[in-house]
């Protein structure tokens, strides 16, 4: 039995090549950050000059971002509660919205909203500009609007990363609902609360933890897909002024591949503080579990 123990010991001892990796590891990670605290130094006028228009894009991203993300879960959930209606034709709708929008490409369908259902709209006469110009007439604050062409191009593209991402959170959340266990449902309805009632008060806090994590992790990929926005033009967010400064500044080959390298950087500080905003939600809502 003591021969066992110290055999057990022994290969439980870490691996002398594993703690040099280890070191090795923590060492780089000083040298990495003083490194790329140098190569901005060495371009800091350039930081300085297009500083400023890197953070408007990135505040035009993260709002992009943020309203995207609302519209999504507002979709996913009703994409949800379709998909486990008892109603056949919501079940069949749900079903053909979620495979079509996973089945093509996120780039075609914010092509088929930027130009094709924006012109089809337009010919109908439906305008989101003026609609939106009268409704901040009333609030006497109609300046924050920007240009029709720019402002038209926001609103199809937040639109198309909307229902594309309704999609997959609709898998998210049915998923989340239908792991919380059935016993649970039939012990409330002994109880006497309505479908209502369970769904409010015992499935969906118990969905939302299960969702955190792949939930923050759609808002993250949407995050870096809201650059896709630009090809379907006027909108300036970060990654636009990214690749603006780049192509001005061609004839510098080291410079332009600086501006994409900042630009990676400032979408790294958008996306992180989600990914830590959702280890701690995790962590806080399994307290319980």
């Amino acid at each position: 039995m003591q021969q066992s123990f110290v055999q057990s010991n022994i290969e439980r001892r870490p691996r002398s090549w594993l703690v040099i990796l280890d070191y090795v590891f923590y060492a780089a990670i000083p040298i990495a950050l003083v490194g790329l605290a140098f190569y901005f130094y060495h371009y800091r006028d350039s930081v300085t000059l297009y500083f400023p228009t890197f953070l408007a894009g990135a505040g035009l991203t993260i709002f992009l971002s943020i309203t995207s993300m609302i519209l999504a879960t507002i979709f996913g959930f009703i994409g949800a509660l379709g998909r486990l209606s008892r109603f056949a034709p919501f079940r069949i709708l749900a079903a053909i919205y979620v495979e079509f929008i996973r089945g093509t490409p996120i780039l075609v369908q914010l092509f088929a909203w930027g130009f094709g259902i924006r012109t089809v709209l337009a010919m109908a006469g439906f305008d989101p500009y003026t609609i939106a110009y009268n409704f901040t007439t009333l609030l006497q604050n109609n300046s924050i609007l920007p240009g029709p062409n720019s402002f038209d191009a926001a609103f199809y593209g937040i639109i198309a990363l909307s229902f594309n991402y309704g999609a997959y959170l609709t898998e998210v959340f049915r998923a989340g609902i239908e792991t919380v266990p059935i016993g649970q449902t039939e012990a409330a309805l002994s109880l006497g609360l309505n479908s209502r009632q369970i769904m409010r008060k015992i499935v969906l806090p118990q969905a939302f933890r299960i969702t955190i994590p792949p939930f923050a992790n759609y808002f993250i990929t949407l995050v870096q897909d809201s650059a896709l926005l630009s090809v379907i033009g006027g909108v300036i967010e970060l990654q636009q002024s990214v690749t603006a400064a780049a192509s001005a500044n061609a004839s510098d080959p080291n410079l332009s591949l600086f501006f994409y390298v900042f630009g990676a950087i400032m979408f790294f500080c958008i996306c992180y503080p989600l990914a830590i905003l959702a280890r701690y939600l995790e962590s806080r809502f399994a307290r319980a579990y």
